[in-house]
């Protein structure tokens, strides 16, 4: 027994000074078969919680892989492999690429412009191409015939949609620029002119 600075006596209770005399009243969590109780509710509020986060993952894992309208990644990567055309016109002039995606994952492309003055340049570029399901990605090996600068090695990154089999649009989301191509006919894919 402990004794207080009055006199009085009293129990030691868990490391407590509880006078003498003081009913003893018992806490929620004194009983082990509440803490037993407590610890099975919560155990099965966490299994119920990763329980419908894992049929979550698994429908939205579904989607991903799909693109979010029923094709794959694969089917999305085939219909991309092929020969696309994308005009349009800038600062006055008129721009015509062909972009001719190999299966192996290399491109080549074939630019004409059109000045507002007449002249008419040709360009040729070439590289390899990557989809990973969001994003057509180009990284430019030869611009013009000529293997680029290694300070400043060109890359295309667009997020592309399928606008249906034959169309799809992109958006640059590093300089704002929108861009459409359509798939051109076999027999059409030789040249831009």
């Amino acid at each position: 027994m402990a004794a207080f600075a009055d006199g009085r006596r009293c129990l030691s209770l868990r490391g407590r000074g509880v006078p003498a005399g003081t009913p003893r009243r018992a806490s929620i969590w004194d009983s082990a078969a509440m803490a037993r109780l407590s610890s099975l509710a919560m155990v099965a509020l966490v299994l119920a919680a990763l329980t419908s986060l894992l049929s979550t993952c698994t429908s939205f894992s579904g989607l991903a892989a799909s693109g979010g309208n029923g094709a794959t990644l694969q089917d999305r990567y085939d219909l991309l492999r092929g020969t696309w055309l994308r005009e349009y016109t800038e600062d006055g002039a008129q721009v015509q690429r062909v972009l001719s995606l190999e299966p192996g994952g290399t491109f080549h492309e074939s630019v004409h412009v059109v000045e507002a003055a007449g002249t008419v340049t040709d360009f040729r570029h070439e590289g390899t191409w990557l989809y990973d399901g969001t994003n057509l990605k180009r990284r430019y090996t030869l611009m013009n015939g000529k293997p680029p600068s290694r300070l400043n090695l060109p890359f295309a990154t667009f997020e592309i949609a399928f606008d249906s089999r034959n169309a799809f649009t992109g958006i640059d989301h590093i300089h704002g620029h929108r861009i459409e191509y359509h798939r051109m006919a076999a027999d059409d894919a030789g040249s831009p002119d």
